[in-house]
């Protein structure tokens, strides 16, 4: 799929000043957050990105501070199943 964002020339001028490569920032903006709204999963980001690895991938999240909503319940969950799977 493709898509076309349109703005004023000025402000696409101002923006590629920041990002020189304006389309890769809107791409991987779009990436970020939908990996944080849960609509894409690391492997997708991945794929749009076009990264080598998993790996480069977590770490272009993690620098983004893109993480997935981890609500204390799901938390606790998490401890209770793993004090159970390893108890001694």
């Amino acid at each position: 799929m493709q898509v076309t964002i349109d703005l004023p020339e000025e402000i696409g001028q101002q923006l590629t000043k920041k990002w020189e490569n304006l389309p890769q920032k809107v791409l991987e903006s779009l990436a970020i957050e939908g990996y944080r709204e849960g609509v894409l999963t690391s492997a997708q980001v991945q794929e749009i990105l076009k990264l080598e690895s998993r790996w480069i991938t977590e770490k272009f999240l993690s620098e983004s501070h893109a993480y997935l909503d981890y609500a204390e319940q799901e938390y606790q969950e998490d401890i209770n199943t793993l004090s159970q799977l390893f108890k001694e």
